[in-house]
């Protein structure tokens, strides 16, 4: 039992550093949304370093929390996707991203509330051009992951994920028109 002890508290160790970490990596992509919707581009890349560095610190013990790193991965990609969008007006590919499969499809759901608030910036500003162009990326990625059907199981969260995505382009159509 002694064994078993030492290895369950190593375990516990690094949860613990994961857990610190994951506060931080969030933190950071969190700021960094905000500093996109203030048109703060530099400070915006500086939190994405930061949490980019911050991920790669802990990718090799956080393999051993896949929950941990699946959110932590979709916090990035959503941060990721909404200053591609603001800076390129273009959606990071899931290659670009170089992040697993379930982070990149829940980050990028994640993104349509973020780029309905610029779309929502845009119409303020008078600037229906671009308020379409958020709105068109919107409803491509809504698009594109609706014939995605899988269960909770394989796709954690997607599902009500594409719900709420829905409700936010159905909301952005009507102040749209």
């Amino acid at each position: 039992m002694r064994d078993i002890e030492k290895i369950l508290m190593k375990r516990e160790e690094q949860f613990d550093k994961v857990h610190v970490k994951t506060r931080e990596i969030v933190r950071s992509c969190s700021n960094a949304i905000k500093s996109i919707h203030s048109k703060e581009m530099d400070a915006a890349a500086k939190y994405l370093a930061t949490a980019e560095k911050e991920i790669s610190e802990i990718a090799n013990i956080s393999g051993e929390f896949p929950d941990q790193l699946n959110h932590i991965l979709q916090e990035y990609v959503e941060a990721k996707i909404v200053l591609s969008a603001v800076q390129k007006k273009k959606i990071p590919s899931f290659k670009d991203m170089g992040v697993n499969e379930i982070s990149y499809l829940n980050g990028l759901l994640d993104a349509t509330g973020e780029l309905k608030r610029e779309m929502y910036e845009a119409l303020r500003h008078k600037d229906k051009k671009l308020a379409t162009q958020y709105f068109e990326m919107m409803e491509e990625i809504y698009s594109a992951l609706l014939p995605l059907r899988f269960s909770n199981a394989v796709l954690p969260e997607f599902r009500r994920k594409q719900d709420v995505a829905r409700i936010q382009l159905e909301q952005a159509r009507g102040e749209l028109l």
